[in-house]
């Protein structure tokens, strides 16, 4: 065997997806898991329960009736709401014949036992500080996106992984104790924060153990843990209700999180780009080992980090055609994402069951991403992208015919259409991730996908107020918008996705030139079906994952 020079190369030796990386890998897996229990903790811990005004001296109010007398002084006592979908008004009483506003309430305990948003009352006049708080939490996100994925390219993966994890632990476990909604909101930042750094770090050390080939497979693979996360958090909140002890219950996972200092090797790959060459060659011999491969003595001798060129995402921006697709694809990224968190944080404005709905939401995104298994190297990405976002989109939007016109009989067709939106659009998340990664020259791909990550995290800002249009638009208007919002935005980036090149079977660009002449008809530099392409494919595309994930 001779010696080894290209690291990618380096795969069809010691093996592109052998037992040791499959146990690393699988063990990376359940880090998303987790991570999901966070990133949509908010719908349980900061749902705001059916609530009214506190009978004024009676001291065992209760939201239920207690009896005929409890009815009579609630009736006496309580306005009739404006919203048709209310019988009482939620945040005025009656003293002296004359309408107030109260300070007490007292809430429906039948989906929640208790929630913080129950327990510091924001409800009435500071009902959107739980928007904000939602808001504040994906600031984090961002934050840490760039934050350690920075410190990640500095000190390596697995430090990041380990203090990530700490940080993670610790600070979920102080939310549960939070005394008031400002530590709420600082601790909550502090949660996104670690979670981004965490995701984003195993997403990286998994796409940067296994081979070419299987990079694709492999960064899809793993957003099925983030939906196992979601239907396991479902089942969490349902059987708990209180919204410290849910807290607790999925911030102690965390804990087995440190383990992996002894069970997660650091990036070879990242050891080379640093010049710790006898530290790389250590672990790819352990790699080798774990896939029953012998490595002779020298062959790694002159094994060197892949190098790549790097540009600035202005560039982007110095050609017409680069920044009408930049553009285009940001606006992807950021509708994606906040139709994704959206319809997630929208569970409690659909009509039956609050955690079947939720579940379901979770359940879905199986189908979603066995379709992009399936079909993304098959009918390619534009087909792909375009029909899960227009349809996704146009199921959502179909919702406010049944919220608005039909009787309750007929609200499992506004669940089913939400299903079938969560569907496109978290198929569409997947997709955008691969395409706009090959579409972005290769100077400036971890640039652009640096760029498009602010966009997404953007996006997960904006989704609290729009799932929360209920909290100023009353009625069943109200709890259509939020669908009817996700919906027309989701259709027109899906649209305007028509305007970007296919990249399936097609050359990537590699410089700015390449990128303006790329998917024009018969043009020189990249004729079609050159080879079939697979993303992160290249050391240019591992760095894009430096910056985002798909999810975080």
């Amino acid at each position: 065997m001779s010696n080894i020079k290209d690291f990618d190369s380096l795969f069809t030796i010691i093996g592109e997806f052998g037992p040791y990386q499959k146990k690393v890998y699988l063990a990376l897996c359940m880090i998303p898991l987790i991570s999901c229990f966070h990133m949509l903790l908010s719908v349980f811990v900061l749902a705001a329960p059916e609530h009214r005004c506190a009978l004024p001296g009676w001291s065992n109010d209760t939201f239920e009736i207690q009896n005929e007398a409890h009815r009579q002084m609630i009736n006496l006592m309580i306005p009739d709401s404006t919203d048709e979908t209310l019988k009482y008004s939620q945040c005025k009483l009656i003293k002296n014949n004359i309408s107030v506003a109260c300070n007490r309430w007292v809430y429906d305990k039948s989906i929640f036992k208790s929630t913080f948003t129950s327990e510091q009352n924001l409800v009435c006049t500071d009902e959107l500080r739980t928007s904000h708080a939602s808001m504040i939490f994906f600031g984090g996100v961002l934050a840490g996106a760039f934050g350690l994925g920075t410190l990640s390219d500095m000190i390596g993966r697995k430090k990041t992984l380990y203090l990530s994890s700490w940080l993670l632990l610790i600070s979920t476990m102080a939310v549960a104790w939070a005394p008031s909604f400002w530590v709420f909101c600082v601790l909550r930042f502090i949660v996104g924060f670690s979670c981004a750094g965490l995701f984003m770090t195993a997403f990286v050390l998994g796409m940067e153990i296994v081979g070419p080939s299987k990079r694709v497979w492999a960064g899809v693979v793993i957003e099925y843990f983030f939906a196992i996360g979601l239907v396991v958090l479902a089942g969490i909140a349902y059987a708990i209700r209180e919204w410290k002890y849910i807290e607790i219950a999925v911030s102690v996972p965390s804990v087995f999180f440190l383990l992996y200092w002894w069970l997660v090797p650091e990036s070879p790959r990242w050891l080379l780009s640093q010049g710790r060459h006898e530290e790389a060659e250590k672990i790819i011999r352990q790699i080798a080992k774990g896939n029953n491969v012998t490595l002779p003595e020298k062959a790694l001798v002159n094994l060197e980090a892949d190098k790549s060129t790097t540009g600035r995402v202005w560039h982007l921006f110095t050609d017409r055609v680069l920044l009408i697709r930049t553009l285009i694809i940001f606006f992807n990224w950021l509708v994606v994402s906040m139709g994704y968190y959206g319809l997630s944080l929208n569970t409690g404005n659909l009509s039956g069951d609050f955690y079947l709905n939720f579940f379901l939401s979770g359940l879905v995104e199986f189908p979603a991403y066995t379709l992009c298994l399936v079909f993304l190297d098959r009918v390619g990405r534009k087909k792909l992208h375009v029909s899960c976002f227009v349809g996704g989109g146009l199921a959502c939007i179909c919702t406010i015919f049944t919220m608005l016109y039909a009787d309750e009989s007929l609200q499992p067709i506004t669940v089913t259409l939400a299903m079938i939106g969560k569907i496109g659009i978290a198929a569409a998340f997947a997709v955008i991730y691969v395409w706009s990664a090959e579409i972005y020259p290769t100077v400036v791909r971890n640039a652009g996908m640096g760029a498009s990550s602010a966009c997404a995290r953007i996006g997960g800002m904006v989704s609290p107020y729009i799932a929360d249009v209920s909290k100023v638009v009353d009625g069943h208007l109200g709890r259509a918008l939020p669908l009817v919002i996700f919906g027309g935005f989701s259709v027109l980036a899906g649209l305007l996705s028509l305007l970007l090149p296919e990249t399936l079977n097609h050359k990537l660009p590699e410089t700015i030139q390449d990128g303006k002449e790329f998917g024009k008809k018969e043009n020189k530099y990249f004729p079609s079906k050159s080879y079939s392409n697979q993303a992160f494919a290249t050391d240019d595309n591992i760095s894009t994952t430096k910056t985002e994930s798909s999810r975080l």
